[in-house]
């Protein structure tokens, strides 16, 4: 349940630059992953972040946990800034790593296949010492195990031994080792298959709702999104584009990229769907290494302006906690 006017996490100009190496010919170039992303995630609930493959999403995510060391930017954790480039602020991780932890969207690439499950989901309670006895350590495994919906004979099992859906629920219960308050949940349903998703993306709510946890979370599928988000947030080349309630957001798209993604979701039902106008853009995604000038969407929208060129647009509010970043919307 979210916790009203609470802030959790604060997000400001937050960037990620990766550099690419250059030669005699070519000098040093940067991929902007991230640029100048601002929101806040309240307290107990779940925000929802989506885009196209390789619009910024899971650097966005493993850049607030400091996976990814930030380029510049403020991020602040329940009003402690762990991070802040203005004031050379960049704090020791590790006691925050109790309470900000991620669940990965490869559950077979992000497991040691030399470790078994108990090793795996205990690790993280050897490096923070919350279970000085052995007896102790395998009680406590032996209940994440049970929460994710695991046996505990699974705890003398090696990754390569389970479906992708229950190494998935391995990868849940090592985020949950350590008691978080928050998890980045990257992508955690995209390499199940669609009978295992729902059974992931549920047991998601049911630990939220137990644990009282705060969620970000990232996938490629609006329509999963919109069902565990309490808001939802678009990127597009490493910007965030609109910002806005679930409801309200899936109901009344105001960026034009959203609303191309929303033309673009299914539906159940045939005389809708093909009753429904798509949206198709045109040209391919601009490349990070040199991004387009102005508002990086203008390339491809069919309604940009000499000024969508020329000048970068502020995510600003255009309803009640809804917010966009388009020059036309200031128009309107």
């Amino acid at each position: 349940m979210r916790e009203e006017n609470k802030v959790l996490l604060q997000i400001t100009d937050l960037r990620k630059y990766f550099a690419v190496k250059g030669n005699i010919f070519f000098r040093k170039r940067y991929v902007q992953a991230v640029e100048d992303v601002s929101f806040s995630i309240y307290k107990g609930e779940t925000l929802g972040l989506v885009g196209e493959s390789g619009c910024g999403k899971t650097t966005l995510g493993r850049t607030i946990i400091r996976l990814y060391e930030p380029t510049s930017g403020r991020i602040v954790y329940d009003g402690e800034p762990i991070y802040d480039s203005e004031q050379k602020i960049a704090v020791d991780m590790l006691p925050y790593r109790r309470k900000m932890q991620i669940i990965f969207q490869d559950p077979s690439a992000s497991l040691d296949p030399r470790m078994t499950v108990g090793e795996i989901v205990g690790e993280a309670l050897d490096i923070h010492k919350l279970c000085p006895g052995k007896a102790e350590r395998r009680e406590r495994i032996n209940q994440l195990l049970d929460e994710v919906g695991l046996n505990t004979e699974h705890a003398n099992r090696f990754p390569h031994e389970f479906s992708g859906g229950q190494q998935q629920r391995v990868g849940i219960a090592r985020a949950l080792a350590v008691e978080p308050e928050f998890i980045v949940c990257d992508e955690p349903i995209s390499a199940l298959d669609v009978s295992i998703q729902s059974q992931v993306v549920n047991m998601l709510e049911d630990l939220q709702a137990e644990k009282h946890l705060t969620y970000l979370f990232i996938a490629h599928d609006i329509s999963v999104v919109r069902h565990i988000s309490n808001r939802i947030g678009v990127m597009y080349l490493g910007q965030m584009v609109e910002l806005g309630e679930s409801y309200e957001l899936c109901s009344h798209p105001i960026h034009p990229y959203t609303q191309t993604l929303l033309s673009a979701v299914p539906l159940p039902d045939p005389v809708k769907s093909r009753a429904r106008q798509r949206i198709l853009l045109e040209g391919d995604i601009p490349s990070p290494l040199d991004p387009p000038s102005g508002c990086r969407f203008h390339t491809r929208c069919p309604y940009a302006t000499e000024r969508c060129s020329a000048e970068q647009p502020k995510l600003k509010e255009y309803g009640p906690g809804h917010f966009a970043a388009c020059h036309l919307l200031e128009k309107a």
